[in-house]
Formats: structure tokens, sequence, C-alpha cells
């Protein structure tokens, strides 16, 4: 179930970064249900758990402005409309296991995979910052450390 997961993870990842993208572009034909059925489509043979994939994207897409304002306090030097498309659809991504996922995935597991998903398909430096960015949110939102700093 553990790979099976990942794969869920990347088609997530992909689904939540084609809508956001064609959206911006001002693609007023793109409809994340479509986008999301034509991922899981591809990979129908491999994912199992389309359960789990639908509540990622879902639950990305339905809080996206609280997965944003919660993010932005913990990496403040970093406004989100700077961080690279595919690093916030990470974040968010891996915010939303974090907070809403946490009977389903372990917080380490949410923050492992968000870093992997990093290393294969953001920059150089994206691995870091997403552990650093979640690090801190792992800390103080999960953890209630306060005042725990992000060291990107």
């Amino acid at each position: 179930m553990a790979s099976n997961r990942h794969l869920g993870r990347i088609i997530a990842l992909q689904t939540l970064y084609e809508f956001e993208f064609r959206r911006d572009c001002g693609d007023t034909s793109v409809v994340l249900s479509e986008v999301l059925e034509r991922n899981l489509e591809r990979y129908q043979d491999t994912v199992e758990d389309k359960e789990f994939v639908n509540k990622l994207v879902y639950g990305v897409a339905e809080k996206i402005s609280e997965l944003d304002g919660t993010l932005q306090p913990i990496a403040p030097e970093w406004p989100l409309e700077q961080i690279a498309r595919i690093d916030r659809t990470i974040l968010r991504q891996a915010l939303f296991e974090l907070l809403d996922l946490p009977e389903v995935v372990p917080p380490k597991v949410a923050i492992n995979e968000a870093v992997e998903l990093a290393k294969a398909f953001g920059g150089d430096n994206s691995s870091k910052f997403i552990n650093g960015v979640l690090g801190t949110a792992y800390r103080t939102l999960i953890e209630g450390i306060p005042n725990a700093s992000t060291k990107v």
C-alpha cells in the first residue's frame, strides 16, 4: 500500500499542478474532476487507493486558501506567489496530509513523501526547502512548539 500511496501522491500532485497552471493561464474550460479522472485513468492498473487520491486532490482544492494562510507565516521570507508552483503544490498537499489526514498518514511519512516528491519534481534546492517548511509546520502546528523557526 505504501508504494501505491506514493503513486497516488504523484497523481494528486500532477492533477493539482495542471489545474492551477491551466487556470492561471486563463483556461476557463479546465475542470478539476476531469483532470483527475484522466490522470487516474492513466494509472488505472497500478493505483489501488483511488479514495486516497480523491481525498488529497479535493481536500487541497477545497482548503487552498486556508492552507496558504497557514503556510505563509511558517515561511515569511518566501511569499507564496514567489515559491515555484511545483513546490507550492507539494507544500499544500503535505500540509493537508499533516492537518487533515493524521489518522491515515503519520506526520513523518507525509513530510518524507513531500521531500521525495520535491526531489523528483522540484528544483535543486526544493527538497531542502520543503523539508524545512514542513519541519517547522510539524513542530508548531502538530507538536505545539511556539516560535519554531524555518531554517531554509
